[in-house]
């Protein structure tokens, strides 16, 4: 069967994972469809896999770290209420810490690929780019329809 044939019926299965408790299952559920997404855009040989894999997962944990842990703490001192009480001081602390977290992840991206440069061509850098953005926005969508159907 033609893995293009399934994907709508995964990343549906994706959007359901979102329903359950256990936050550690849904990432690794998630991680899984990623990979499967990721495998069948790619088109890497065995060697390039080997090499790829190792290294896309530690840069994937460590760019979950950021986005999910230090992002989510920002948030969370970020509703209207707190806003609307917070000093100008701590505004400004606030804003520097944020700005430094999108810097960790802006170096922890070009780290990445300036790593993959040594086992990827161009082109298959580039294709893991889209395909990354093209597993998230297909992920939103499904989520997205299947609210609306509540």
């Amino acid at each position: 069967m033609n893995f293009r044939k399934i994907l709508p019926l995964l990343l549906l299965f994706a959007c359901s994972l979102y329903a359950q408790d256990n936050m550690k299952d849904k990432k690794e559920q998630v991680k899984a469809l990623k990979v499967a997404f990721l495998t069948s855009e790619l088109d890497l040989s065995t060697q390039e896999a080997e090499k790829f894999w190792p290294l896309y997962n530690v840069y994937d944990d460590k760019q979950f770290e950021i986005r999910h842990q230090k992002m989510k703490a920002f948030k969370n001192r970020l509703n209207s209420e707190s806003l609307n009480k917070i000093s100008e001081k701590d505004a400004n602390i606030l804003l520097t810490q944020m700005e430094a977290a999108d810097e960790e992840l802006f170096y922890l991206r070009k780290k990445f690929s300036k790593s993959l440069r040594t086992i990827l061509p161009a082109s298959k850098i580039l294709k893991l780019k889209k395909a990354e953005d093209d597993f998230y926005r297909k992920l939103l969508q499904q989520y997205g329809d299947r609210g609306k159907r509540r």
